[in-house]
């Protein structure tokens, strides 16, 4: 049994690696940027180090840490990163978390650093996967300020743009997680390419209900915001 569990964590430790190499090739992170964390069966938690680039981590590189963000076990020296406050704050804030992705994808931080949510029902597949998308208050990284700002909004949303800063996504599982870093860039982009054309128009109300209605069939698992925006006018 012991021999299986660790053979588990050494997938699950290859697996951080692979994202985190994806996520520098894309250019999503340069230097030290951006944090990875999966939640394990025991509760504790693998995660990222401090200062190392993504491009840079292998499996032996990464640090098992507890709920306090303690380290259990990782290279000597190595300290766990300076954001893993945010990532403990979403495990705790969320029993269905497994996972958490932090990156700095250009267009979608370019949205958090001017300040603009994507709070907006144009694309398909967006609001299926993940529903509108807003901008959480400023706060100081490595603080509290982080953590105390995401809270709110990590109960009915699963991708976060944090102001003047980047973005932040959260899974069942690694791979859901960093799909959906994926799914917030491409609708970054393709958001900001159709206001160069003219402008966003959004999907009628009735067709939204349909597709937040097929999430279930798809397996999409996580929250939902559905039609906040709209509950006022009720």
């Amino acid at each position: 049994m012991e021999c299986t569990k660790e053979l588990q964590y050494m997938d699950i430790r290859e697996q951080i690696c692979d994202v985190c190499h994806k996520m520098w090739q894309l250019g999503w992170v340069a230097a030290n940027d951006g944090n990875v964390s999966v939640k394990l069966e025991d509760g504790t938690f693998l995660a990222t180090p401090t200062g190392i680039s993504k491009s840079f981590i292998t499996p032996e590189k990464l640090v098992h840490i507890d709920a306090k963000g303690e380290i259990i076990d990782g290279p000597e020296g190595a300290r766990s990163s300076s954001e893993i406050k945010m990532h403990l704050r979403c495990y705790q804030e969320r029993e269905d978390v497994g996972a958490v992705v932090h990156a700095h994808p250009p267009t979608a931080t370019g949205y958090a650093v001017a300040n603009l949510d994507l709070d907006r029902y144009t694309m398909i597949e967006t609001i299926v996967a993940v529903g509108s998308i807003p901008v959480t208050p400023y706060g100081t990284p490595s603080t509290y300020e982080v953590p105390n700002a995401i809270a709110p909004y990590l109960q009915e949303h699963d991708v976060l743009l944090l102001a003047n800063h980047g973005a932040l996504t959260v899974g069942a599982d690694l791979i859901t997680a960093y799909y959906r870093m994926e799914t917030l860039e491409l609708y970054a982009k393709i958001s900001l390419t159709a206001h160069l054309l003219g402008g966003e128009k959004e999907i009628s109300r009735d067709n939204i209900d349909r597709l937040i209605g097929m999430r279930e069939s798809y397996g999409v698992t996580g929250k939902h915001p559905g039609f906040k925006r709209y509950r006022k006018e009720k």
